[in-house]
């Protein structure tokens, strides 16, 4: 909780509960330690000064290296001490900046990030419906953003096909030759055949002959 500022009852009790949800959302991918209420359990470092962010987020491995930073702001907390005393200061931190504010006030919120040179990661609204609360992601800066994918290059053709194209020039002689062979011994056939066939005809008689 920050110094500078004395919520009213009710409006803790929700920003408490708020801390917690968001703990169990986190808890997928970081060691979250929370920071509700009065309570100061997990410091992050500014320069020499320890300060107390709602939740601090740490990677699961035994470095704990500091991996963000979430602040959840009620309707009193959206002002301008607030954002030049807590954002700005975590926002300047190598660690992505969270922030959670009411519904209602995110207009005002982006308003004063953009005034003050805050570099939020994320910013997020909030709204309860009954007994649950909904969060909804308002602004993603560029950097915090996973990079897209790659194209894939095109597959590079497959050489067999080359291979046998490349064949088909060299078989085509053969069987032209073996072709061209073949019709050779065709008409040498047929040239032998023939003066047997004219002899067969000299040989005959003519039907004038026979009268005689």
């Amino acid at each position: 909780m920050s110094p500078i500022l004395v919520r009213p009852v009710r409006e803790q009790l929700e920003h408490d509960r708020v801390i917690r949800l968001l703990q169990a959302k986190y808890k997928r991918k970081f060691e979250v330690a929370i920071n509700p209420g009065h309570e100061q359990t997990v410091p992050v470092l500014v320069g020499t000064s320890p300060w107390y962010p709602d939740l601090v987020l740490q990677s699961t491995d035994r470095a704990r290296k500091l991996l963000g930073t979430v602040e959840v702001e009620t309707a009193e907390s959206v002002t301008n001490l607030e954002a030049m005393s807590q954002w700005a200061t975590f926002s300047k931190l190598r660690a992505p900046f969270h922030l959670y504010v009411p519904a209602s006030y995110i207009d005002t919120a982006k308003r004063l990030c953009a005034d003050l040179q805050i570099a939020a990661a994320e910013i997020w609204a909030y709204n309860a419906l009954g007994d649950q609360m909904r969060f909804t992601l308002m602004h993603r800066s560029a950097s915090s953003r996973a990079p897209e994918p790659k194209a894939r290059p095109a597959a590079p053709r497959p050489a067999p096909a080359a291979r046998s194209r490349a064949s088909r020039p060299a078989a085509r002689p053969a069987r032209a030759a073996a072709t061209a062979a073949g019709r050779r011994k065709t008409v040498a056939k047929k040239t032998s055949a023939r003066p047997a066939a004219a002899r067969k005809k000299t040989a005959r008689p003519s039907r004038t002959q026979k009268r005689k």
